[in-house]
């Protein structure tokens, strides 16, 4: 079953309470105009308006806002560590020439280290994709 979007779960819930859109209007506050816009998907309400459209509409936000248990988005950590392993060695060289036009008495040991941050980043990443 396909999601529906905003709109079309703010008409079905109107709908369902036998409110006319001039109905949820005057309980909004806002103009018959504006839940029409809302219906037909050409605006939103506004996202501080949303637990009091909710509650006119007798549902909850997570109904309104049609998100089901579990939707949540999950992060893939995989994703996110790849992305940190892939960009720390550019970060890493970007900071290795800024620090040599802006400091010219740095030690070699940082730069060393710096670079063998980014190396080393990018061996791990390397090993993640075998």
């Amino acid at each position: 079953m396909a999601k529906q979007t905003m709109g079309e779960i703010i008409s079905n819930l109107r709908r369902e309470q036998g409110m006319t859109q001039k109905d949820l209007a005057d309980k909004m506050g806002v103009t018959d105009k504006a839940v029409s816009k809302w219906e037909r998907n050409l605006s939103c309400p506004d996202i501080s308006s949303i637990p009091r459209l909710a509650e006119a509409l007798g549902t909850t936000v997570n109904v309104l806002m049609d998100v089901k248990p579990g939707d949540e988005q999950r992060t893939d950590w995989n994703k996110v560590i790849t992305l940190i392993l892939s960009t720390m060695p550019l970060a890493m060289g970007v900071a290795l020439a800024v620090i040599s036009v802006i400091e010219h008495h740095t030690p070699w040991s940082a730069y060393f280290f710096m670079a063998g941050v980014g190396i080393f980043c990018l061996a791990l990443k390397n090993m993640r994709d075998i």
